[in-house]
């Protein structure tokens, strides 16, 4: 018989861990690179072509393999920190607008996913076209995460560490639902995975953004640098470990 291995890990207290990493270490290298080392067109371009690189290596492996996945995402992380900075940064889209937008194309992309699937569920990502709708999912909370960071920490005035103090609350508010509330898991996941997003993303920019901008002044590159030894680190260590790999229940795979 012919099985698909499932293409995606366990969600695990690892999995949060390095999920926001991603999105702080996206954050700063989008602000590095663009910024600092190569300018916007060439960024994106080059980021781009990482983003499409790392996809097509997920999308050939026929299981979960820790480091291939990460990758992904973090390229992810990255380009879409640069979508959204287009629209704002490139387009002059107010963030109200772009996180206005984002909301809904997320909304579409959830809603077709489960017209055609019937399912949002993470642990039935064992198809290709349900792995298309994950990663389109994926993408597109990368580019809301960070509008919405971004609208909430300089229009709305709260600067970056006081809107990473309030999506960290927000984040951990699915995960109490959940224990104590009985919250439908894959509602409590979604909101998570979206929340994680500007709740790493503003930690990031409060440790890179100079002193005028309500930050430690640490440098977007240094930051960018410290982040991803942490998350070669753990990432290693799930490669070793297999702790993010489910042991249990059938599994039916792809070739």
């Amino acid at each position: 018989m012919r099985h698909a291995l499932s293409k995606v890990p366990e969600v695990t207290a690892l999995f949060w861990i390095i999920k926001v990493l991603t999105t702080g270490m996206g954050e700063t290298t989008s602000d590095y690179l663009a910024n600092q080392l190569l300018g916007p067109p060439v960024a994106v371009c080059l980021a781009g072509v990482a983003l499409v690189a790392a996809l097509g290596l997920q999308f050939y492996v026929r299981r979960y393999v820790a480091w291939i996945y990460w990758l992904a995402i973090v390229m992810v992380s990255v380009f879409g920190t640069m979508a959204a900075d287009v629209l704002h940064v490139g387009l002059g889209v107010p963030y109200i607008a772009s996180t206005t937008f984002f909301v809904l194309a997320l909304a579409a992309v959830l809603g077709l996913w489960y017209t055609t699937e019937k399912t949002l569920s993470i642990h039935s990502i064992h198809t290709r076209r349900r792995e298309m709708f994950y990663w389109a999912t994926v993408m597109t909370t990368f580019a809301l995460g960070t509008a919405a960071g971004d609208l909430t920490a300089v229009p709305l005035h709260l600067g970056y560490f006081s809107s990473g103090v309030m999506f960290a609350v927000l984040f951990a508010v699915p995960a109490l639902g959940f224990w104590l509330f009985r919250l439908n898991a894959i509602v409590a996941f979604w909101f998570a995975y979206i929340v994680t997003r500007p709740f790493g993303a503003s930690f990031a920019d409060w440790a890179g953004v100079p002193h005028s901008r309500g930050g430690l002044a640490l440098g977007t590159g240094p930051v960018s640098l410290a982040v991803a030894v942490v998350i070669l680190g753990l990432v290693g260590y799930l490669a070793v470990s297999r702790k993010d790999i489910a042991t249990g229940g059938p599994q039916h795979s792809r070739q």
